[in-house]
C-alpha cells in the first residue's frame, strides 16, 4: 500500500459520503469485490497510450483490505483509495458490521448548485429555506434583523466564519460576510455545488464542494478546477501533468496495477466520485447476481440515477436493445458494457458495475 502524500488529507467517512453523494458506493473492508481492468483503463488519462497485456482476466475477484477516505489539498475534491487482495472464488465475505450499522452518528446534508450570483466573489450566498431550517441553527425571528454567526468546518478541517441573515424583499436567508472569502479560496464557479452538512450527534456544521463536470474540445470530462486553471511550464506551453486527478492514472500505471492483480499481488486503486463513468471495483454479490440473469434483447430494466443536487433519485425504465459479449481479443467473454438500453428519450450504455443500480423488471 502506498504511503499518503502531502496532498492526501484524511476525511471523516460520513462527511466524505455526504459530499460524494448517495450514488457512490464504496465497498466495506472485508467484503468481496470484482476488479475490472477494462473499466479501470477507461479512467486512464489521455497523456499515455499504453496497452494492457492480453493475458489479464476480464475481471478478478478480490477482498477489500482497507479503504482511505481522502480529499485533494488544492481543490477539496473527495476521492478514495481502496487496497485490494486477489482471492480464490471459495472465499467468503468477512464483513462483521454493515455499512448502515457502522456508526450511530449521522449527517444531515443539503446540496445547492451555485448560481452566477452565488459564485460572484463580491456577493453573498442565497440559502434555500430547507437548508436554513434543517442544517443551520434556528434564527431568532423576533430580532430585527434575524442574524447569527456560523462557524463551519471544511473537508480538510479548516474553520470558516459566515454571517447568516434573514432580510430582503421578499425576505430570504443569505450568507453574507465570509462567503466571498470562501468562494475565492476554493476557486468556485457557477455550476459547482456547495454541500452543507450538520452532524446530528453534536450539531457540528461542515461545508464541502463538488466541482462541475464539463467537457473539453476532445470530449474529455474534467471538473471545473481543471478547466479554470492555466498552468504554463517553462517552455511556454500548457502543462497538463498537474491535471491528472486522483481518480485518474496514466495507462502505464493502470497496466501495472492490472498485472499485479492478475498475479495475485495486493494492489491499490483510486476512485473519484465525480467521475461519471462506471465503477471498476464492484461488490461481488452485485456482479454475480447480474451474471445469473439471462439477458436478452427486449428484457425490461430500470436504473436509478441521483440528480446533480442530490435532491432526489430519478428512475429510468427501458428495454435492452443489444447484448454483446466480446468473443475475441484481450477481453473475451467480458461482461463490461455488454448491454445497451434504449429508452424513449434516453439511450444509455449499461455496464456491469455501473454506479447507478440496474435492475431487471
Amino acid at each position: 500500500m502506498q504511503a499518503p502524500t502531502a496532498s492526501d488529507r484524511e476525511v471523516d467517512p460520513i462527511v466524505w459520503r455526504a459530499i460524494a453523494g448517495k450514488s457512490v458506493q464504496i465497498p466495506p473492508v472485508g467484503s468481496r469485490v470484482y476488479y475490472f481492468p477494462q473499466g479501470h483503463a477507461e479512467h486512464a488519462t489521455f497523456t499515455s497510450p499504453g496497452v494492457l497485456s492480453p493475458g489479464i482476466p476480464a475481471f478478478i475477484l478480490c477482498r477489500v483490505l482497507s479503504v482511505r477516505f481522502l480529499a485533494e489539498s488544492d481543490t477539496d475534491e473527495a476521492f478514495a483509495k481502496i487496497f485490494l487482495h486477489p482471492i480464490s472464488p471459495s472465499e467468503v465475505d468477512e464483513v462483521t458490521v454493515s455499512e448502515e450499522e457502522e456508526v450511530e452518528d449521522k449527517i444531515v446534508s443539503f446540496v445547492k448548485i451555485l448560481t452566477p450570483s452565488d459564485a460572484n466573489n463580491g456577493g453573498g450566498f442565497s440559502v434555500p429555506r430547507f437548508c436554513a431550517d434543517s442544517i443551520f441553527p434556528r434564527l431568532n425571528f423576533e430580532a430585527e434583523p434575524p442574524v447569527q454567526n456560523l462557524s463551519i468546518r471544511d473537508i480538510k478541517g479548516g474553520v470558516w466564519e459566515f454571517r447568516h441573515i434573514y432580510r430582503g424583499t421578499p425576505r430570504r436567508h443569505l450568507l453574507t460576510t465570509g462567503w466571498s472569502k470562501f468562494v475565492n479560496s476554493k476557486q468556485l464557479v457557477a455550476g459547482d455545488s456547495a454541500v452543507f452538512m450538520r452532524r446530528t450527534a453534536n450539531d457540528q456544521l461542515y461545508v464541502g464542494v463538488r466541482r462541475a463536470i464539463k467537457r473539453n474540445d476532445n470530449s474529455q470530462k474534467w471538473t471545473s478546477s481543471f478547466l479554470m486553471r492555466e498552468h504554463i511550464n517553462s517552455g511556454g506551453s500548457p502543462d497538463v501533468s498537474w491535471g491528472i486527478r486522483k481518480g485518474r492514472m496514466t495507462m502505464e500505471a493502470v497496466a501495472a496495477v492490472a498485472e499485479m492483480a492478475a498475479r495475485g499481488v495486493p494492489f491499490e486503486v483510486s476512485c473519484n466520485p465525480r467521475d461519471d463513468w462506471a465503477d471498476f471495483v464492484v461488490k461481488a454479490q452485485a456482479v454475480e447476481m447480474a451474471l445469473n440473469i439471462p439477458w436478452t434483447v427486449g428484457t425490461r430494466v430500470k436504473m436509478a440515477v441521483e440528480t446533480e443536487d442530490s435532491s432526489r433519485t430519478a428512475c429510468f425504465q427501458g428495454t435492452v436493445s443489444s447484448v454483446i459479449l466480446t468473443e475475441s481479443g484481450p477481453w473475451r467473454g467480458s461482461p463490461w458494457r455488454m448491454l445497451q438500453d434504449r429508452q424513449v428519450r434516453v439511450a444509455t450504455e449499461l455496464v456491469v458495475g455501473q454506479r447507478t443500480a440496474l435492475k431487471q423488471l
